[in-house]
């Protein structure tokens, strides 16, 4: 009955699980700690979520890699992150001691709280069994959220929650266990440290453990003696313990990386294909407007006149099998698709 209470029950169902206190709390603080706004969400928890998700301020941040003049773009937080991280504290929570899910905001991260001790021990040995552990606070509760989809069914979530921080370059999250019967979840929403996020962008190579040891080192945290012989022998960090660094040699290897890439011609269709997709949604673009185009996506090694024939050249070539045609014979001539796009049902 707890379980349903909690998942699907009316908050006036509350008084029925006693000391329990089923109730997620959104927070925003500023930078001195002080509040600043708050919001209390009470059962049904399963449609309580997505309101609290909503108070939380996603931006869009901007990250340069090296070699390049075009940022990316994404969100401060991945929603993935925050929802699996929101329902596992949900999951896990210890209710016999009558608190609640507090989720934290602040401007450069997330903060949320969960009332219990970690029963794996520590996140590591949780993220190298990958696999349902054997003991749970929980257990009906867990079972019901696996059926709601809400929560993973084998046990890899954490796992995933490091993965999707290190494909987006970014720090990982760190769980705190100094409290007693308490797990708070630090998300960082911001780069610590360019050097390690800049070289995750070109170091798709690097395995996990990997990215781990260097997300330690960013955040001036101890390795062990095992990652600092591993991350030491692929050249990743300098420095003499405890005062270690992202390698200049590994900045300068990525550097030379992404450069050249930028320096590689892509196949020829690809540059056909954005042309085409551009006639198709503007019906028609004159030269400059191609050029303008093109000429980030072009070779690096080309000079300025190497790419403008490049680009003759392929408009040329596309007119000859009939893809598209000009309106015109001067520089102000405007490109038009000469035959129809095939359906989206061949």
């Amino acid at each position: 009955m707890g379980s349903t209470t909690l998942l699907l029950g009316r908050p006036e169902a509350g008084h029925f699980l006693g000391n329990c206190h089923p109730q997620l709390s959104w927070i925003l603080k500023n930078k001195d700690n002080q509040e600043r706004d708050y919001q209390h969400f009470h059962p049904p928890l399963l449609l309580a979520v997505d309101p609290l998700l909503a108070k939380i301020r996603n931006l869009t941040c901007r990250v340069l890699p090296w070699g390049t003049l075009f940022p990316t773009e994404m969100l401060q937080y991945e929603p993935w992150v925050l929802r699996e991280s929101l329902h596992n504290a949900i999951a896990h929570q210890d209710y016999s001691l009558g608190g609640r899910v507090d989720v934290v905001e602040y401007e450069d991260r997330l903060v949320i709280v969960n009332k219990g001790s970690f029963l794996p021990g520590d996140v590591e040995s949780v993220i190298r069994r990958d696999a349902p552990f054997s003991v749970y606070r929980n257990a009906l509760l867990a079972q019901a959220m696996v059926g709601l989809q809400m929560i993973d069914t084998i046990g890899s979530g954490i796992k995933r929650i490091f993965q999707a921080q290190k494909m987006r370059s970014f720090p990982l999250p760190d769980f705190d266990f100094t409290v007693p019967n308490e797990v708070k979840v630090v998300i960082s929403n911001k780069v610590l440290d360019e050097r390690y996020t800049r070289m995750l962008l070109a170091r798709a190579d690097l395995d996990l453990w990997g990215v781990i040891a260097l997300d330690k080192v960013q955040k001036g945290l101890s390795l062990t003696e095992d990652e600092f012989k591993s991350v030491k022998a692929m050249k990743l960090i300098e420095g003499r313990r405890p005062n270690l660094f992202v390698s200049a040699e590994v900045a300068a290897a990525t550097d030379d990386k992404v450069a050249n890439i930028r320096n590689r011609a892509f196949d020829k269709e690809y540059y056909k294909d954005l042309v085409v997709a551009c006639l198709k949604e503007f019906s028609e673009a004159n030269r400059q407007q191609i050029d303008r185009l093109l000429k980030g996506k072009l070779s690096n090694a080309l000079d300025g006149d190497q790419k403008k024939k490049f680009v003759t050249n392929l408009l040329q070539e596309m007119k000859r099998d009939g893809t598209i045609a000009p309106s015109g014979t001067t520089r102000w001539a405007k490109w038009r698709m000469s035959k129809p796009a095939p359906s989206a049902e061949n």
